[in-house]
């Protein structure tokens, strides 16, 4: 017969004191931009459990400013920030990033107008 080695003798000792004992996960928390060109109003949301909850809530305060019936998601984003940028020719952009700064330099780049200043940001709890 041989013999167990201590150290995993050890181990398998401790075996029922973790098992079965829940894994804390990292929670994620989604946000979301929507945005109605026809009137310029938008809607906002984070620290939303899933994708489709942020979107939908953003797309729901869009629509209760802007009663268009065109509000649309620009950008969603998970445990991080986004950005919304517009300008008076009526070109506009989004981004999202680490953190405010970098989702306000994606959205005005993406806005692709020298006029484009932010006019909405929000980030996650993370």
């Amino acid at each position: 017969m041989s013999k167990i080695p201590t150290p995993i003798l050890v181990a398998l000792s401790t075996l029922p004191l973790w098992v079965g004992v829940p894994v804390a996960l990292a929670q994620n928390y989604y946000g979301a931009i929507a945005y109605s060109e026809q009137t310029g109003s938008q809607g906002y949301s984070y620290d939303y459990s899933s994708q489709r909850g942020a979107e939908s809530s953003a797309v729901g305060e869009c629509e209760r400013y802007s009663k268009s019936g065109d509000c649309q998601v620009l950008i969603w984003f998970r445990n991080a920030c986004g950005a919304l940028a517009t300008a008076s020719n009526g070109a506009y952009g989004s981004g999202w990033g680490v953190n405010r700064g970098v989702a306000e330099q994606y959205a005005l780049q993406s806005c692709g107008s020298s006029g484009c200043r932010v006019i909405r940001w929000v980030c996650t709890t993370r």
